[in-house]
């Protein structure tokens, strides 16, 4: 008689062990070192505080993954991580409170928000919309989201003008961003084909 221990895991018993609680926090960990990993892939630019960084790519993932509600307390988990001292913000900034509360504090304190649009927007259009589609358009309003939040944070931190806060939070990261949320859209809509078929 075959040892239970030795047969092999299935996708099934996975994804039911990810429907329990102790699965769900498995999981948001497992996103928060996600996103801590893509804080630390940033190119610091000489005119404005804010970097290029992919972390965006990591919350968008995180919220048309986990879905909405997880989304959010995931991302609220990686910003308290954060405010304790762990390294998993950018490597540009101070760490810790200070970034929090520094000219970059907008954009992560938009990160449970941006993950809880691109989670449930997306899941707000029927089954019969693609669904590439669907998390484009999700993405791109938590994207929007995450522009204003962080560009008018910045511009009151800094006092900028309308047009300053346009070149320090705005327009060098509008390609970097699109590429992003195609990204996003696309690495979910072929894992939900995946899981069809």
């Amino acid at each position: 008689m075959p040892n239970a221990l030795s047969q092999p895991v299935s996708s099934h018993s996975l994804s039911g062990f990810a429907a329990t609680l102790p699965g769900k926090l498995a999981l948001g960990l497992a996103a928060t070192a996600v996103i801590a990993a893509a804080a630390h892939i940033a190119i610091p630019l000489w005119f404005t505080p804010v970097p290029f960084i992919m972390t965006p790519l990591a919350v968008l993932g995180a919220g048309l993954a986990l879905g909405p509600a997880a989304g959010f307390f995931t991302l609220l988990a990686y910003l308290a991580e954060g405010a304790l001292g762990l390294p998993v913000f950018s490597p540009t900034g101070p760490g810790g409170i200070a970034q929090l509360l520094g000219p970059t504090g907008g954009f992560l304190m938009a990160y449970p928000f941006v993950a809880t649009i691109a989670g449930g927007l997306t899941r707000a259009f029927p089954a019969r919309t693609p669904r590439f589609l669907a998390a484009a358009i999700g993405c791109t309003a938590a994207v929007a989201l995450l522009f204003v939040c962080g560009a008018t944070w910045l511009s009151h931190i800094a006092h900028l003008s309308l047009h300053q806060t346009w070149i320090a939070a705005i327009a060098p990261f509008l390609p970097g961003e699109a590429v992003k949320v195609l990204a996003a859209s696309g690495i979910y809509s072929a894992l939900v084909r995946a899981k069809r078929a």
